[in-house]
């Protein structure tokens, strides 16, 4: 949890955990060999590491390609079906989505219905040098300075994304793109700060002046868009992020259902779910960043969203 427009960070959790006052006194053997043995893996500080992002990446590819331009927002892609591949040169390897939604395959539908099809497109609009450089511009492969280390956001090996399919899989959060979770918070901090990334901070400090990690990563025009695109997502009823939807408050979001699996075919990998929210709200801007592990046969990051809400209320 992190205020969008300060970059204070309020929040930091890791679950599950352990009790920090076992370590003041002497602890026995048994215990820290409980702990080390523990299959939900306590001692693991999920915040501190890079995860698949899924679908939670799209609004970022979509800044992206309209800030470079590549991508006009109101463009209608047509219908793609739920299985698709840019040629027969991609052989047995297809994206596919979840559902159709109708004949306006714009960038707003596409977000709300969580389109993977389209931001694969979109991907392949900008380019595999051009995104290479667009993500090392909102800081992947960048060490994140908070006072305490954190895994470097990536996008593929050696900081190379070495096929168009691999490229496709990028625009949705697949193929080898990891992020870690504050790192994602000061990117989304950029649709709220007319393109500008946000520096979290963890220390307090009395007449602390606002600083960006980045500036100018995306055009005010792309923030605006996304932002407003993002708060469809949870007003729509058709958006994917509709269960967090809360009366009197105005929230826009993104979910994200990550799939770790060896192989396109692999029906045996697990699943990580994720909602990466904001309040829009000048008196109260809260930007919170939630991933779950496990959420297959959970309903996906469907299950994030009502403990999101009640933490928002």
């Amino acid at each position: 949890m992190m205020n969008y427009k300060t970059g204070e960070i309020l929040a930091l959790v890791s679950t599950p955990t352990f009790n920090s006052n076992d370590f003041t006194l002497k602890m026995t053997t048994d215990k820290w060999n409980r702990l080390v043995n523990d299959q939900s893996q306590p001692l693991f500080n999920r915040y501190k590491q890079t995860w698949a992002p899924g679908s939670s990446i799209k609004p970022v590819i979509g800044a992206i390609a309209m800030t470079t331009g590549d991508l006009d927002p109101n463009e209608n892609f047509g219908r793609s079906g739920t299985k698709w591949q840019k040629d027969e040169g991609w052989g047995d390897f297809y994206v596919t989505t979840l559902k159709e939604y109708g004949d306006e395959v714009n960038l707003r539908n596409a977000l709300i219905n969580s389109d993977n099809i389209y931001f694969a497109k979109v991907a392949l609009k900008v380019g595999t040098k051009e995104m290479e450089k667009q993500l090392k511009k909102i800081g992947f492969g960048e060490s994140l300075d908070l006072g305490q280390s954190v895994t470097k956001s990536t996008y593929g090996e050696d900081d190379k994304i070495t096929s168009e399919g691999q490229l496709a899989n990028t625009g949705y959060g697949q193929a080898k793109v990891l992020v870690n979770p504050i790192h994602m918070a000061s990117i989304y901090s950029a649709f709220l700060n007319e393109g500008n990334m946000i520096k979290p901070y963890l220390i307090k400090e009395e007449g602390k002046q606002t600083e960006y990690l980045k500036r100018e990563v995306f055009s005010k025009e792309a923030a605006a868009t996304i932002k407003e695109d993002l708060i469809q997502v949870v007003e729509d009823p058709n958006g994917t992020g509709h269960e967090a939807q809360m009366k009197g408050k105005m929230l826009g979001g993104k979910t994200g259902t990550a799939e770790i699996k060896d192989s396109q075919d692999d029906d045996t990998g697990t699943e990580i779910g994720w909602f990466d929210c904001f309040l829009d709200d000048e008196n109260n801007p809260l930007l919170m960043i939630t991933m779950v592990e496990d959420v297959k046969e959970r309903r996906g990051s469907h299950y994030i969203l009502p403990k999101v809400k009640n933490v928002l209320r």
